[in-house]
């Protein structure tokens, strides 16, 4: 069975994507633009730069070994050099220019090749339909510094391996720096959720040694009959005392965040051509169709044989 984060984050279904690895010469920058339902990563493989944004009053210093995750997708200035206002240009002009087809290395910038920065960006989409508070609350930066080192060993072989591979000539190169990325992924939230900064935020309860044996317990088995007292008994801690800390550390009841993970489950089975409603009523802890079905509409904003449609009409269109 998966860990608390291994189970949150596969429902979620992320899918990775590497979209470039650079090779960027003073004065250089580039305005990425903002996503929906992505997380934007950027690690600092050699060299440095700034990272800028939006919404964020002070720029990031990203230095080699540093890994930045923009966890909204908001849109972000990267640069180095002087007259940033000038020099940082739109992504479609910088691919233009560059000549960058999407394979090998994007390279541009200025008449300083002393001054390289080899960045390897990427960033992880997620379904849009799925919801967790995890990713709604995460920061609106994430900056790990000196991640391959602080993330120990295995970490920073796989940064050295997604540097080797990532739009190289070798066969696969593109898919092992892909899986590999998703592994850094999982290790960022976890690191930041092992924070002191996580600790003040509305994500507390992942990292409190009590809260979090209730959560993963919860998470083990969603359907298995979970009440306050239940959730209590697995953190070892009084009903009252549970309660009252869960809301403090969550910022929302205990019962409210076991039902929302419960649909999240039965969206992804409603998803399956082949599964019924019943189906997906037991593997959210229904025993019945009605109640089920109520719970949902509740909670999704509508029933879950209209969710279905809305689903098979949206991938009959894509």
């Amino acid at each position: 069975m998966l860990d608390l984060l291994s189970d949150i984050l596969n429902k979620l279904s992320m899918r990775g994507t590497l979209y470039f690895r650079t090779s960027f010469t003073k004065p250089w920058g580039v305005a990425v633009p903002s996503y929906e339902n992505v997380a934007r990563f950027h690690f600092a493989h050699r060299g440095a730069c700034l990272v800028r944004v939006n919404g964020v009053a002070e720029p990031i210093a990203l230095n080699q070994g540093d890994l930045v995750i923009i966890p909204h997708g908001a849109s972000h200035d990267l640069y180095c050099g002087h007259d940033p206002e000038h020099t940082v240009m739109p992504l479609d002009t910088v691919l233009e220019r560059s000549g960058f087809d999407g394979s090998g290395v994007l390279v541009y910038g200025g008449e300083e090749p002393q001054s390289e920065t080899q960045l390897i960006c990427g960033h992880f989409a997620f379904d849009p339909k799925s919801r967790h508070i995890l990713m709604e609350r995460l920061p609106p930066y994430i900056h790990l510094t000196n991640y391959g080192e602080t993330a120990g060993r295995f970490m920073e072989a796989t940064l050295r391996v997604i540097g080797e591979e990532a739009g190289g000539h070798k066969m696969g190169g593109d898919l092992i720096a892909l899986k590999m990325s998703e592994a850094i992924w999982a290790q960022a939230v976890r690191s930041y959720l092992e924070s002191d900064a996580a600790q003040d935020s509305a994500l507390g309860g992942f990292s409190d040694k009590h809260l979090s044996k209730a959560l993963d317990a919860f998470h083990k088995a969603p359907a298995d009959s979970w009440t306050v007292e239940t959730l209590a008994h697995a953190a070892g801690m009084s009903r009252t005392g549970f309660a009252v800390q869960f809301r403090e550390q969550m910022q929302m009841p205990p019962m409210e965040y076991v039902t929302g993970w419960r649909m999240e489950i039965a969206k992804n089975v409603l998803k399956q051509g082949d599964a019924s409603l019943t189906d997906a009523a037991e593997s959210a802890g229904y025993a019945s169709d009605s109640a089920f079905t109520r719970a949902f509409k509740k909670e999704i904003g509508v029933t879950p044989a209209e969710f279905r449609r809305t689903e098979r009409a949206d991938h009959s269109h894509a």
